[in-house]
């Protein structure tokens, strides 16, 4: 506790000394420690009191219910605070628990965002008492945690509907079915139909059942446009969407970088493909035969890449927001980018005809696509065109337009013969060949869903995508030869259970993968092949893609399974991933291209780097799939009770997920649903088995759904069955199945079946299908 005067003659503090004494103290102040510490006796204590009071009542201090007094508008040294989550700095930002003022909050930062000895760090929604240190601008703090405390506030997403008595937030999550009860005092002017942040509140000791009680703490404007989708997704998942003053200082002070040092490429007619609507173009490729004669028909590749490390030089304020978002987020009506425009779109992005600064990779290849060698520069490139990929397959098809036509000969079809002998080293590599059933989703100019389209895969994205696949694996190779760190981008194998779970479920299929095989990527190629061209098809692509370990970034180099390489880092698109940009920081100090490359810091930091980017590039991605999901029901919404054709994508104990064709929305089908059979769930199956009619729903089946609802907020779609099993047990719709008799087996799993001994003859009559047997996995 601070200590008063004691040169004062008399000993009745003015208002003056009075509020100094507040100001100084971190201790919990009430009116005998005042009365104490100025020695204020006898009589005096009364006119202390009204004293007090009258500071009280003119607002220059506040009291609390415990009688503590303090400043006014200061919080409690020692406080109960939510966590909110990061501020574009990084710094772990808190709200006192018990605000209720119109005011804004002031903003508490978390001096450590870990319990002391504790390994779990606070995250948004979580609740501490702190200590609190009132910094010098005299309107924030520090805090500095004293413990986690138990029954931490969560917070939800919804969509205030309000009342006369408050109203209720209807969550936007799909899976929380329960609305938020909000009382009058805790709607905070939030407006029927707006997205809100929700705290959930505990229960009174009189409301033990009902909706549970939450009060409104941020609003975010209106939900019924189609325009607001992609922003509940942002809200959603804290995607940080406005950058710091200092870095759009930083941005709009950026001026073009000079070109002494830099190797010249403007003679070379880079040119960069991208998507048609592509706002940035980071990169740019070219191909020419190989002049050397003991490289007999080998080629010469270049991959320039623009030279995002100059400008966002290690720990600037552009450098904190870069590493806060650790990568762009894509939406269908915007972006969320890594970096602010004037940088991404501008000074960073290759513009045609415009000087540009960049790190650009050589490679040499022979004529069957074996990279001989390769070379890192830091250079200077004047991009020929911007071209999209539907330009760039239509003129190798011969439909050339305007402009592509002046490239097909001298750019062009070099870069396509290039490709061609690559594809042979690839195809003898023989990485993952996964299909993707990708959709897109085409907006008119009012922001409506105006079409859903597959995106088809050209010749060129393969072209595009090789490329760049192999200057990342230059760009690894050079970090590791110059022994400098490297963010390595890690594809690990995948588990051996899974492995054995896609081993049984191909069982049932009639397929053996043998136990002696290699994990290799040609293995599940071989299996993507034998089904290639049958009904299985898509169901044997998902089954093989959801055996796969998730990819991720890491200091250490366990190698790219699906890719079947040794060494891959992300070298290609430092305007949106912050992983590349670590690597050219890491090639400009590994190869002495100048005085802003990889800092001794962010080495050590390495570890806790490639986690945070791996962190934030899984919160993108969901972002994202949960934004077009909502998209997508926004479009169904006008044709409830219509009929589709569906594939199952997912099999549950709780029911079937349904992937609409062609539209591609997902929908549940609840168990409940589906008529009066018992279903049990066979996991290694993907399947529903009913108990009594044998009726088979199996992953990957197509099946008749009528659409019964449809939910644009959560982006939840209910699906029924059109034809379900009938009460007298012939089904009209999904597989019959056969039950074997065999020993005692897990709940839950399919028994161990004997091989089906009935060899029928194809065509014969009561052709058995595929898969409606268990064969045996020994």
């Amino acid at each position: 506790m601070s200590k008063a005067p004691t040169d004062r003659k008399s000993t009745l503090p003015s208002k003056a000394d009075i509020l100094q004494f507040l100001e100084s103290s971190d201790e919990k102040i009430t009116k005998r420690e005042i009365a104490r510490a100025f020695s204020v006796k006898g009589s005096d204590r009364i006119e202390l009191k009204h004293r007090l009071r009258e500071m009280v009542e003119d607002g220059v201090i506040e009291r609390d219910s415990s009688k503590t007094l303090r400043p006014a508008g200061r919080l409690p040294s020692v406080t109960v605070v939510d966590i909110t989550g990061p501020d574009a700095f990084g710094d772990v930002l808190a709200r006192p628990a018990n605000w209720h003022s119109d005011a804004p909050a002031p903003k508490i930062y978390l001096s450590d965002g870990k319990m002391r000895g504790k390994t779990k760090a606070l995250g948004r929604g979580d609740r501490a008492l702190v200590r609190l240190t009132l910094l010098e601008d005299q309107q924030s703090y520090s805090a500095s945690i004293i413990k986690v405390l138990e029954g931490s506030t969560k917070q939800m997403l919804g969509v205030f509907h309000g009342s006369d008595l408050g109203g209720r937030v209807v969550p936007i999550d799909k899976k929380a079915r329960d609305e938020l009860l909000i009382d009058q005092g805790d709607v905070a002017g939030a407006l029927d139909g707006e997205l809100v942040t929700a705290d959930l509140l505990p229960r009174r000791h009189n409301q033990q059942r009902g909706l549970k009680p939450a009060r409104i703490v941020e609003r975010h404007g209106d939900v019924s446009q189609t325009k607001q989708i992609s922003l509940i997704a942002i809200h959603q998942y804290d995607l940080p969407t406005e950058f710091s003053e200092e870095a759009l200082a930083e941005a709009r002070a950026a001026r073009p970088a000079p070109f002494d040092g830099r190797e010249d490429l403007r003679a070379i007619s880079l040119i960069t493909i991208d998507p048609a609507d592509a706002r940035d173009h980071d990169d740019a490729v070219f191909a020419e035969p190989d002049t050397d004669p003991a490289n007999p028909g080998g080629w010469h590749v270049i991959v320039a890449i623009a030279d995002v490390a100059y400008y966002v030089r290690p720990n600037s304020a552009l450098d904190r927001d870069a590493r806060l978002r650790g990568n762009s987020a894509y939406f269908p009506d915007r972006v969320v980018p890594m970096l602010p425009e004037e940088l991404s779109t501008d000074l960073c992005s290759l513009r045609p005809g415009e000087d540009r600064p960049c790190m650009a990779v050589h490679m040499w290849f022979d004529a069957h696509g074996q990279k001989q060698r390769h070379r890192f520069v830091r250079g200077v490139m004047r991009s020929a065109a911007n071209i999209s990929y539907e330009e760039v397959q239509g003129a190798m098809d011969g439909n050339p337009s305007s402009k592509a036509a002046p490239l097909l000969d001298p750019v062009l079809k070099p870069l396509y013969a290039a490709h061609d002998a690559i594809t042979e080293a690839r195809t003898e590599r023989s990485p993952l060949e996964i299909q993707s059933d990708e959709k897109k989703i085409l907006l008119d100019k009012d922001g409506e869903i105006a079409e859903i389209v597959p995106r088809v895969p050209l010749r060129a994205h393969r072209v595009i995508e090789d490329l760049m696949v192999w200057a990342n694996v230059c760009a690894a190779e050079t970090l590791e030869q110059k022994r400098m760190a490297c963010m390595y981008r890690v594809h690990e194998e995948p588990a051996m259970d899974k492995v054995e779970a896609l081993r049984d479920f191909l069982g049932t299929l009639d397929y053996k993968l043998a136990r002696s095989q290699i994990l290799s990527p040609r293995m599940f190629n071989k299996v993507l092949e034998k089904f290639r061209d049958t009904p299985h098809a898509i169901l044997i692509n998902q089954v093989v893609l959801r055996s796969q370990t998730q990819a991720y970034y890491s200091p250490e180099n366990k190698g790219h399974f699906g890719l079947a390489l040794t060494r891959y880092a992300h070298f290609t698109s430092p305007i949106r991933r912050y992983a590349d940009l670590l690597v050219h920081r890491g090639l400009i100090r590994a190869l002495g291209f100048g005085d802003d490359g990889l800092l001794d810091s962010e080495i050590d930091a390495m570890g806790d780097l490639g986690e945070a980017i791996s962190q934030t590039e899984r919160r993108a991605m969901a972002a994202e799939r949960d934004s077009v999901d909502r998209y997508l029901a926004a479009f169904l919404a006008g044709r409830i009770g219509h009929s589709f054709k569906g594939r199952i994508s997912g099999v549950t104990r709780f029911g079937l997920f349904v992937t609409l064709m062609p539209s591609g929305g997902d929908g549940l089908v609840p168990v409940s649903t589906m008529g009066s059979d018992f279903y049990q769930y066979e996991e290694h199956q993907h399947a529903l088995v009913g108990q009594r009619h044998g009726q088979v729903y199996r992953l990957g089946d197509v099946v008749d759904v009528r659409l019964s609802e449809a939910q644009p907020i959560s982006g939840g779609l209910k699906l029924e069955l059109v034809n379900e099993p009938n009460r007298n047990g012939k089904p009209s719709s999904g597989r019959p199945y056969k039950k074997h008799s065999a020993g005692p087996h897990k709940s839950g799993t399919t028994p161990k079946a004997g091989r089906d001994k009935a060899k029928r003859k194809p065509g014969g009559k009561g052709k058995a299908k595929p898969g409606r047997h268990r064969k045996s996995a020994r």
